[in-house]
């Protein structure tokens, strides 16, 4: 399946671009990383803490377990703040 993949924050500047498109065999958010986690180092530095992150499918915040499952957007980003 094609996934739009988003990238904020530090992860834009680690990864070096903040959308793109991936083709994927992964069934769930977990698995999606791992399959981004292989492509690169640059990947794999972003993706090393996954505490330090948060997911939105579609724009709604889910869990690193949550299934792909019909989703067209795949958002990463660190945890906010309020002030």
């Amino acid at each position: 399946m094609k996934l739009d993949v988003l990238y904020f924050a530090w992860l834009r500047e680690r990864i070096g671009c903040a959308r793109e498109t991936v083709e994927t065999e992964a069934t769930t958010v977990s698995g999606l990383v791992e399959e981004l986690r292989a492509r690169e180092e640059r990947y794999t530095l972003a993706f090393s803490d996954l505490a330090s992150l948060r997911v939105a499918i579609d724009q709604e915040l889910r869990d690193f377990d949550a299934p792909l499952d019909g989703a067209r957007e795949i958002a990463f980003f660190p945890p906010m703040t309020g002030g």
